[in-house]
């Protein structure tokens, strides 16, 4: 039970850190969001079940209710992390910000 644990704690990272290399290579607010949005959600996912797994090991009551207190704070996180991804595009729509648009061939400027 516990290999299985750290196996999702690691994938969970993996997902962070690709999540992260996106947000820094990406060229435009736009195109970095989809990163935050969605490795950001599934590391949690990965990563916070790795965590409740480890914690029920022990078989106890309250090992089981920090389990599911952990598994609630994953449905947290998949309500409100597109809620806000979509509510950060829409201040950046507000503001005027335009998409990134790629230069035209034989243009090095």
């Amino acid at each position: 039970m516990s290999l299985l644990a750290v196996v999702f704690i690691v994938t969970g990272l993996f997902f962070f850190t690709g999540g992260t290399i996106g947000i820094l290579r990406f060229p435009d607010f736009y195109s970095r969001l989809h990163p935050a949005g969605k490795l950001d959600t599934m590391g949690v996912l990965m990563s916070m079940t790795g965590m409740a797994l480890y914690t029920v090991q022990d078989f106890s009551l309250a090992a089981l209710f920090t389990s599911l207190k952990i598994l609630l704070i994953v449905v947290f996180v998949f309500i409100t992390s597109p809620t806000a991804t979509h509510a950060i595009l829409d201040a950046g729509v507000r503001a005027g910000l335009s998409p990134w648009a790629a230069p035209e061939k034989g243009n090095t400027k």
